[in-house]
């Protein structure tokens, strides 16, 4: 009996021992694992956050010509602004016209941006149907007539349009500093407001 109880005691110890093992390695593999998880995770986010502020990272081409330094091709970010690709180009020469242009505008693919020279004719839109609001910069008499130059007139010379009050007059000058200049008279039907009756009374009272 003395034999057995020793036999009993010693089997007893060692199950013991292998219990406390096998918890043992099941406290530290999931140890492992949240520190594994832990040390992962701020990686993810520290990818995403990079490629949040990376943003899209894409370049648009626009054309700058007319009085800058150095005119010509520029590639620039497709959420900056005229001013931004007159600087690419080396800033404007002194004869530039600056009236005559928003340089505030945001910037499109395929944009031609012309800077006139003080007394000088500015520049219409490309084929993509961008340009700067680059144009005549005055509002003389065209071709000897009597006519309203619709790219260049303020509120005040457009209400001397008859059939053009203050409201419809600043209409026509939000159109044009959305789309840019006139390229023909037709194209002032294209302002809300402006249908074919109106157009007809005011064609020829106005030019480009």
């Amino acid at each position: 009996m003395p034999m057995f109880k020793r036999s009993m005691l010693v089997l007893l110890a060692i199950l013991f021992l292998a219990g406390g093992y096998a918890f043992y390695s099941c406290e530290s593999a999931s140890d492992n694992e949240t520190q594994l998880d832990s040390t992962l995770l701020p990686k993810e986010n520290n990818t995403e956050a990079k490629e949040q502020e990376a943003g899209s990272g894409q370049e648009v081409a626009v054309y700058v010509t007319g009085a800058v330094v150095h005119p010509g091709l520029v590639y620039i970010a497709d959420d900056a602004r005229v001013v931004d690709a007159v600087n690419m180009c080396d800033g404007l020469l002194p004869e530039a016209d600056l009236n005559a242009v928003n340089m505030a505008q945001v910037v499109k693919d395929g944009m031609h941006i012309k800077i006139p020279e003080k007394g000088k004719a500015g520049a219409g839109k490309n084929s993509s149907g961008t340009a700067g609001n680059a144009s005549r910069p005055d509002n003389k008499e065209d071709n000897g007539g009597n006519l309203v130059n619709i790219n260049t007139a303020d509120a005040q010379a457009l209400t001397k349009i008859k059939g053009i009050g203050p409201a419809m007059a600043q209409k026509i000058i939000d159109y044009r500093e959305s789309n840019g200049s006139f390229q023909s008279v037709e194209e002032l039907q294209k302002v809300k407001g402006i249908g074919p009756g109106k157009y007809a009374k005011i064609q020829g009272q106005v030019t480009i």
